[in-house]
């Protein structure tokens, strides 16, 4: 199936919505009698990071960081956050919650930035994760689906800031 703009169709809306309940199950199994603090990696973690938190049946605090080291469909390979989480997190245990790993250069920063301020621990929940093009020793705790190395978008996920708003995840065909 391919979408008006030459985007291939790779995840549906359902199958989506059911990867996303399992994983939040998972989680709530995991991390029963605890409250967590899930901050999300804006913009691409959004829509992803609302299904989830809904999908943890146990009490949730939620923030956001804003960090960047894509332009266009290349990693620049320097992180630049632009915006800080705002709750004290100091001795708690975070679960960062990102759309894709990809280089792992993003969260491999993020979580060192977290536990050097204080956290306990710092689990990685993504969305989609792409080893294939890692160049940092880092995984994720959590994860909705391995993806080969293809430029995706949908679901939170952009293009040059289109495409996040569809409901499915498909690849780009350039």
């Amino acid at each position: 199936m391919t979408y008006e703009h030459g985007i291939k169709v790779m995840l549906t809306k359902d199958e989506i919505a059911e990867k996303v309940k399992e994983v939040g199950a998972k989680i709530t199994a995991d991390y029963k009698g605890s409250d967590l603090l899930l901050i999300g990696v804006l913009k691409g973690s959004f829509v992803f990071m609302a299904d989830l938190v809904r999908a943890i049946d146990l009490p949730v605090q939620i923030d956001f960081i804003s960090a960047k080291s894509y332009f266009g469909t290349t990693s620049s390979g320097v992180v630049d956050v632009k915006l800080d989480t705002h709750l004290e997190f100091a001795g708690k245990t975070i679960m960062l919650v990102e759309d894709i790993l990809d280089t792992g250069k993003t969260l491999s920063v993020l979580k060192q930035m977290l536990l050097t301020r204080g956290a306990a621990d710092v689990k990685i929940v993504t969305f989609l994760d792409k080893p294939a093009r890692r160049t940092i020793d880092i995984n994720s705790d959590y994860s909705c689906y391995t993806i080969e190395d293809r430029f995706v978008v949908g679901y939170g996920l952009d293009y040059n800031e289109q495409y996040r708003n569809l409901d499915y995840v498909g690849e780009v065909i350039l």
